[in-house]
């Protein structure tokens, strides 16, 4: 089949001759795998509204609600930068949500039943540091690192299959750092709201420090941890997710200790920390970003191509699909035949098979993904035979 806007859809090829390894294997059932992914956002989910009640007590109706939505302000921001960064191939839903209980209830329910017990353990090992630099510089960076990481890494292991690589480790990573700033804010907000004894200056400039200057400070530090654990993912060995998972955790608390404690070793301004070291090391992370994706990218073109040398597709194909420009084209062409959901879930298929090849190719689970790769083919064909006849339906009318 040959999907060029303004040409309309040719006849579909025939099955190729030598199927890609695997096609042969049935695919594997999902439906042990769904149940578990339910309880595990269930029981997040009940955490995080435990933690909420917690802190609705604590701070009272007006206070919370308040807070809560002037933390809604940076969590959007921080999920539409995280958006981004998933485009190319979007995780799955119910993986997100679960990265976002976690980052929201679990990570701070931890932190705050650990916080003191890990604190008191650091008074007895270090008598002679400042109760400050230890609760703020030391505790607190290790104890909320660690528990934000955990989500991470079962993410990694309930949702194998989706954990690709680096930019999926970035985005779960983000995601559930995201959801503990926001329940972090509004324990900020809260205080700065009390202290002043209601809203005011005080409440205006935290929001401005914590929201909107640096919105993005608790995604950067636990996406360190999903960067080592998607370059570990990418090659089997429960030893290389030990030492992506530590590696990454490490820089992770060691980013999280230098924002805390910055200003002491770097400068007493904050706007001068701020703008000559943060602003650059975010327009780094920014690029490094960018050219994860453009990586992603090339290695979707390259293992399209394979199948497209194996009759699954055409070479005009493969560069719709794996280009942005090719996309778009794609995309709007469908849009004027009313079969643009066909052809989001075509795309959406064909990115997931590139990378599930590239899975095998490196060795990782390779009776699953020779299962999973089967299943998507299958996919692939019935997609195609909705969008072709919807184009087709289209054309006549």
């Amino acid at each position: 089949m040959t999907l060029m806007p303004g040409n309309g859809p040719a006849t579909p090829p025939g099955q190729p001759s030598e199927p890609l390894p695997g096609l042969s294997v049935p695919a594997a059932g999902r439906g042990g795998s769904g149940v578990l992914n339910i309880l595990l956002i269930a029981a997040a989910g009940i955490v995080l509204v435990l933690v909420g009640l917690f802190l609705f007590a604590a701070l009272g109706s007006e206070a919370f609600i308040l807070c809560g939505i002037l933390a809604l302000i940076p969590l959007g921001i921080c999920l539409l930068g995280l958006h981004w960064i998933d485009r190319w191939e979007p995780e799955p839903r119910g993986a997100l949500i679960f990265a976002f209980l976690w980052g929201a209830g679990v990570s701070v329910a931890i932190t705050l039943l650990l916080g003191s017990t890990v604190n008191e353990v650091l008074v007895m090992l270090l008598p002679l540091t400042p109760a400050d630099v230890l609760t703020t510089v030391i505790q607190a960076p290790l104890v909320e690192e660690t528990a934000k990481g955990l989500g991470v890494l079962m993410l990694v292991f309930v949702r194998r299959s989706h954990f690709d690589g680096p930019l999926d480790g970035i985005v779960y990573a983000g995601v559930v750092g995201a959801g503990f700033a926001f329940t972090e804010n509004i324990l900020y907000f809260s205080a700065a709201l009390f202290e002043a004894g209601g809203v005011g200056l005080q409440l205006g400039f935290v929001f401005v420090l914590r929201g909107l200057l640096s919105p993005f400070a608790h995604v950067l530090f636990t996406a360190a941890i999903g960067l080592g654990l998607g370059i570990a993912v990418a090659r089997p060995g429960a030893g290389r997710i030990v030492g992506g998972f530590t590696a990454g955790l490490a820089a992770a608390v060691a980013g999280h200790m230098f924002w805390n404690g910055g200003m002491a070793l770097v400068a007493d301004d904050f706007f001068v920390f701020y703008f000559l070291l943060q602003v650059p090391l975010f327009a780094l992370a920014v690029g490094g970003v960018t050219w994860l994706r453009r990586q992603e990218r090339r290695l979707t073109g390259q293992r399209l191509g394979e199948y497209a040398a194996a009759g699954w597709f055409t070479p005009a194909e493969v560069d719709l699909l794996s280009t942005p420009g090719g996309r778009r084209q794609a995309l709007n062409w469908a849009g004027a035949f009313g079969a643009k959901t066909y052809m989001r879930s075509f795309i959406r298929e064909a990115t997931n098979l590139a990378l599930t090849r590239q899975q095998l190719v490196n060795g990782r689970d390779p009776d699953k993904n020779t299962a999973r790769e089967h299943r998507l083919l299958t996919e692939l064909t019935r997609t195609r035979t909705q969008l072709l006849g919807v184009a087709a339906a289209g054309r006549r009318w």
